[in-house]
């Protein structure tokens, strides 16, 4: 098996690359006028899509991430009105990433907790969600993991909530979702269990994991274990998505460093894997070239350049030394 990489939603160039408006600016406007931003906002962004798109497609990355934000206050009725007008161009954009062979999924932010203890987060939450499935619907993507919209667990020790509240979600949110282990809430054997009980499938990221289970390799035995269990979570086990991220300053640093220069060795018998390093495609090409078609795990490390204000505080010093000589 040769697994395919994902990228996550922006390139480390300025080829992807997206238009937004703070709430803030927004509400500045008087509602024609806001209407005639979003409008705009859903041009720019729809043809950068399509951008996008081609871009996986020319560097042999076949899953995109889109970003939440492409089509900002679309979870609100003024946006959901607006983007129903551009139901020919999405679905033009679906049929693209059909033909260029481009599978597309959502990773919804932190705000969507579907086990609060607030009924109002909940509510929010499924706006949220709706908004993600209706882009879906509108590009023709099916209804189903193979255009998953993947979140977290939220809080802990709410799991019969989660649960009640999944079985309760319209299809077209339902069918499509999965649910991903953390650091610190839900371990990826718990979510086993949820995404099982729950009829969904886990999304595994490696990372969470070693930093749950404080483990210090990811050749520990549990990563494979739990690639595996969480490929049972999965009714078509060929679309089994994982994630994947290396610690900034050290193994279990939560923050996401350059580049991936550790890979567990399990993750050869991943068929999907979302790349989550801050270089994007350079991160991707980086394992296309030494790790996708070599049985190392472990990569050469990548030479950080030093920023231009650093060049310039350097050759500051320099000339400071040479005048005082």
């Amino acid at each position: 098996m040769t697994p395919e990489l994902g990228l996550v939603c922006v390139s480390a160039s300025k080829t992807v690359r997206f238009k937004t408006m703070t709430r803030k600016r927004f509400l500045q406007f008087e509602l024609a006028e806001q209407e005639q931003v979003l409008r705009e906002l859903y041009t720019e962004n729809l043809h950068r899509l399509a951008i996008a798109i081609k871009f996986c497609a020319e560097h042999h990355i076949r899953l995109y991430r889109l970003s939440s934000g492409l089509f900002p206050f679309a979870d609100e009725p003024i946006g959901s009105a607006i983007l129903d007008e551009f139901a020919e161009g999405l679905s033009l954009v679906g049929d693209q990433s059909r033909q260029l062979g481009i599978r597309l999924v959502f990773h919804p932010d932190q705000f969507v907790v579907l086990n609060s203890d607030r009924p109002e987060v909940i509510e929010n939450s499924i706006k949220i969600l709706t908004m993600h499935a209706h882009v879906f619907d509108l590009l023709g993507l099916p209804k189903s993991p193979w255009a998953l919209i993947n979140i977290h667990g939220g809080k802990g020790d709410r799991v019969e909530r989660l649960l009640d509240t999944i079985a309760n979600l319209p299809d077209n949110i339902r069918l499509r979702l999965t649910l991903e282990n953390d650091e610190y809430t839900y371990s990826a054997e718990q979510m086993v269990s949820i995404c099982s009980a729950a009829k969904i499938p886990h999304v595994f990221d490696a990372h969470h994991h070693v930093i749950y289970a404080q483990v210090d390799s990811y050749e520990h035995e549990s990563v494979g274990a739990m690639l595996e269990a969480a490929r049972s979570t999965w009714e078509v086990p060929e679309w089994q998505l994982v994630h994947i991220s290396n610690g900034a300053e050290s193994f279990l640093d939560q923050r996401h460093s350059d580049y991936i220069t550790v890979m567990p060795s399990s993750y050869r018998q991943a068929p999907w894997i979302e790349i989550e390093a801050k270089q994007k495609e350079l991160a991707i090409q980086k394992l296309q070239q030494e790790w996708l078609y070599s049985d190392l795990n472990v990569l050469s490390p990548v030479e950080a350049e030093p920023s231009p204000s650093k060049v310039a505080s350097v050759s500051r010093a320099a000339q400071k030394v040479s005048l005082r000589k």
